[in-house]
């Protein structure tokens, strides 16, 4: 267990203010909280080497094998020892931990008791936040009173009745540059396939280097226009690898990748054949009249853990 102490706090926010391109804010007027909590003994440091998943780690290590670019080859080796860092400094990978999205798959025949369930993850997610001194990036009341809600909450919640007895709890710390570059489209019946498949190029190539490449990119198709962002976003937490059940969306999945990798966007945005790790579908009938698509981009510190209980 990793201790954060009263002496780190001033280095920790000088590193905040010059480091913090993330739109975090002046870290000064945190600075007496953070100090109070170390008086008090509270500040202990998330394991944050958790969140480097093994299947991303893999990606990487293949991509950087695979790379021609020597630049391209360089960021990813970049990456590597940055990941290798992290699980020896304990410290986060990126140091914007996101905007936490939680998907609950929840047993019909679980009965929760003793308080609200929503109420219940804010409360971890603060604490997660808080004590793991992990970065607060949410905004409350973002065009009527803005400001800082100081503990990462409230959480994006999805919620997903299932037969059984068990619940799914999926994380995701969903990172704002590549939120930034995500893109939705209500197309046209008659756009078909072909038409998905540029629009997810076109969304991938006019993000350029913006997202933190290399990304993961969810695609959404069909449903609501609300419905298809929630696919696009689900489908980032699959697991690096894991293809479609429906033998279409499969190919698919590893014909558009290829071709996201001829863009020569590369890692970092500096070039070369690694523009992204993955990408996975997901699709939901449709209105007749309808079409839309969605393009979620995570960018390469693609944090997702599941945990069954």
């Amino acid at each position: 267990m990793h201790y954060i102490t009263r002496a780190d706090i001033s280095y920790i926010a000088t590193g905040a203010a010059m480091l913090g391109s993330g739109g975090g804010g002046n870290p000064a007027p945190l600075v007496p909280i953070a100090r109070y909590h170390c008086d008090a003994g509270h500040v202990t440091v998330i394991q944050p080497e958790d969140l480097a998943n093994d299947d991303l780690v893999e990606a990487i290590n293949k991509a950087h094998k695979n790379e021609n670019s020597p630049v391209g080859k360089a960021v990813l080796g970049q990456l590597l020892e940055n990941i290798d860092i992290a699980k020896k400094d304990k410290t986060p990978i990126c140091q914007d931990t996101g905007f936490t999205v939680i998907y609950l798959d929840v047993g019909q025949d679980v009965h929760f008791t003793g308080g609200d369930l929503n109420e219940a993850i804010n409360k971890g997610v603060a604490q997660g936040y808080t004590e793991g001194f992990l970065r607060k990036s949410i905004v409350n009341n973002p065009i009527t009173d803005p400001g800082n809600t100081g503990d990462n909450t409230p959480a994006i919640i999805h919620t997903h009745i299932v037969p059984g007895d068990k619940v799914k709890i999926t994380l995701l710390p969903k990172g704002g540059g590549s939120e930034n570059m995500s893109r939705l489209k209500m197309m046209k019946p008659a756009d078909g396939v072909e038409g998905i498949k540029k629009f997810v190029l076109e969304t991938v190539s006019n993000a350029g280097g913006n997202p933190c490449p290399p990304t993961v990119i969810g695609v959404g198709v069909g449903g609501t226009f609300d419905h298809v962002a929630w696919l696009a976003k689900k489908a980032i937490t699959r697991k690096f690898g894991e293809r479609s059940q429906n033998p279409k969306l499969a190919k698919w999945e590893t014909e558009w990748l290829d071709e996201i990798n001829k863009l020569g966007i590369g890692p970092a945005g500096l070039g070369g054949n690694t523009t992204s790790l993955e990408l996975f579908i997901e699709e939901h009938p449709r209105h007749i009249a309808t079409f839309p698509v969605a393009v979620n981009i995570q960018c390469h510190a693609a944090r997702v853990k599941t945990k069954l209980i």
